[in-house]
């Protein structure tokens, strides 16, 4: 990755300064949440929206479930944002297990509730390990349905990305390939699987560039509240946990403290680098906590009552 002077200058100021020392927040941050499955869970997702409310970010997405099995809780959480938020909201849909129609038809129903942002997703099968099979009268994949809802409406539409490379792609490039069919079919942005080292982004981010790829790429950030289920996660997905990351971890089953501190520090670092890199957009996967992610923010200068300089691509 070759860096322009000002990135130049910043490398060098996070390299002879404290890392977070006077950032002046000039950056974008967006969240991700999942619809919740009971009243309690209910409550702390909602705690956790009114938490990071106001450091103004500019989305906060809500997953949608394998073969549409959240697709009402969905559309219920991201309508109640739409509706008791100043909050922009985005609605994940999936080609799994449905028609052409019945997608257009969710697609539709957010568009009447005001909802104009969608992370277009092929999505993963419903049962765990099986391989995709595109629906018979559906979508084929992600570039399918982004071509789809682009004749529907003018949705804002952001994909997904894998800097260490989807599970199921043969190689990097083929990586490289299908991102770019997403965005030549009308993708306005993609968002990256979480990651752990920021030379895996630049390199992502400088293979897209040669292929000609010239949207917003932006990287999704995973504080990782729970080691286990961040494991769980990263081998379904491809994601690498380095050695160093794993045994930081170690001795911290038994201190939820302990480990939300070395946890905000290692992704407050990754943010850090990237930032040094030139990122101005970050993506935080909250599962549904905000004290890690309103920690990161604060750390990096983004805080109640600042205006933000970044404006999403």
């Amino acid at each position: 990755m070759t860096l322009s002077i000002p990135e130049l200058e910043e490398a060098r100021c996070a390299l002879e300064a404290p890392l977070f020392a006077d950032l002046a927040g000039d950056m974008a941050v967006s969240f991700e949440f999942f619809p919740p499955k009971t009243d309690k869970m209910d409550v702390a997702m909602w705690e956790a929206i009114r938490t990071l409310e106001p450091l103004a970010p500019s989305f906060v997405s809500v997953t949608y479930g394998a073969g549409g099995s959240t697709r009402e809780r969905t559309h219920a959480t991201v309508a109640r944002i739409s509706r008791e938020t100043a909050i922009p909201a985005a609605a994940h849909l999936t080609c799994v297990e449905a028609t052409k129609d019945e997608i257009d038809q969710v697609a539709q129903e957010y568009w009447a509730a005001g909802v104009r942002h969608i992370v277009a997703l092929r999505g993963d099968p419903p049962v765990p390990g099986a391989p995709y099979q595109a629906h018979a009268g559906g979508y084929r994949n992600a570039a399918d349905l982004v071509a789809g809802l682009r004749r529907l409406h003018p949705f804002e539409i952001s994909v997904a990305a894998y800097p260490e490379c989807h599970p199921e792609s043969g190689s990097p490039d083929a990586d490289i390939d299908n991102l770019k069919r997403k965005i030549d079919a009308g993708a306005n942005r993609a968002i990256t699987q979480f990651f752990f080292s920021p030379e895996a982004y630049f390199r992502f981010r400088d293979r897209a560039a040669a292929a000609g790829i010239t949207a917003e790429i932006v990287p999704g950030i995973l504080p990782v509240s729970n080691v286990a289920q961040t494991r769980k996660f990263a081998g379904m997905c491809g994601a690498a946990i380095p050695g160093w990351m794993d045994r930081l971890f170690e001795g911290l089953d038994d201190r939820p403290a302990a480990r939300q501190l070395v946890a905000a520090t290692i992704a407050a670092e990754l943010c850090r680098r990237l930032y040094a890199g030139g990122v101005r957009h970050f993506h935080f996967y909250t599962l549904n906590r905000a004290e890690l992610a309103y920690a990161i923010c604060h750390m990096l200068g983004v805080r109640p009552g600042t205006e933000q300089q970044a404006v999403a691509a």
